[in-house]
């Protein structure tokens, strides 16, 4: 099968819902998949930074994140869950920690820096579904998810700082 098909060359593509639908490429459907997708991909490259003991949960939260762009579309098997094992992850984490007493910059280490540009990556992912579902129809699981997906992100930025022995930086 070959990659390019020359059928978006004017500005359209083929989404898939409970049939195959063609729609402009800056349909809201689209911009939310594109959303995710980047997201998607800037994960991947924090578990390409972190070290390998984290690489399991990262990959489960890649392949949740495709389920979420199926729940847009068609079908998915993205489930509360899943949201459970991010709020556990969290919880996990926060325990290693200090108390979070102030609003903290973004970056620190390479590897925490990473996960706020995920973290914000994903609050547009998050903002793009809301538009999108006064529109379409987005299952209430999605929403969550990505809403978990960046208090997540935000505590694993932490706790990498700390894993690092680096200091945060506050306002």
């Amino acid at each position: 099968m070959k990659i390019y098909t020359r059928t978006g060359d004017k500005g359209s593509t083929q989404i898939y819902a409970d049939k195959a639908v063609r729609v402009d490429k800056d349909d809201l459907v689209v911009q939310s998949y594109g959303d995710i997708d980047e997201l998607n991909s800037q994960i991947g490259l924090l578990a390409s930074l972190v070290a390998t003991h984290h690489h399991e949960y990262l990959h489960t939260i890649q392949r949740n994140l495709f389920q979420a762009g199926f729940a847009i579309s068609a079908s998915s098997t993205l489930k509360d869950s899943d949201i459970e094992r991010l709020e556990n992850l969290i919880d996990e984490l926060t325990n290693k920690m200090p108390p979070n007493t102030s609003f903290v910059l973004p970056g620190g280490c390479k590897q925490a820096a990473q996960a706020h540009v995920c973290r914000a990556v994903c609050r547009r992912a998050e903002r793009a579904v809301i538009s999108l579902a006064k529109h379409y129809e987005v299952p209430d699981v999605v929403h969550a998810y990505l809403n978990r997906l960046s208090d997540f992100l935000f505590t694993f930025a932490r706790f990498l700082n700390i894993e690092a022995g680096i200091e945060e930086v506050t306002v």
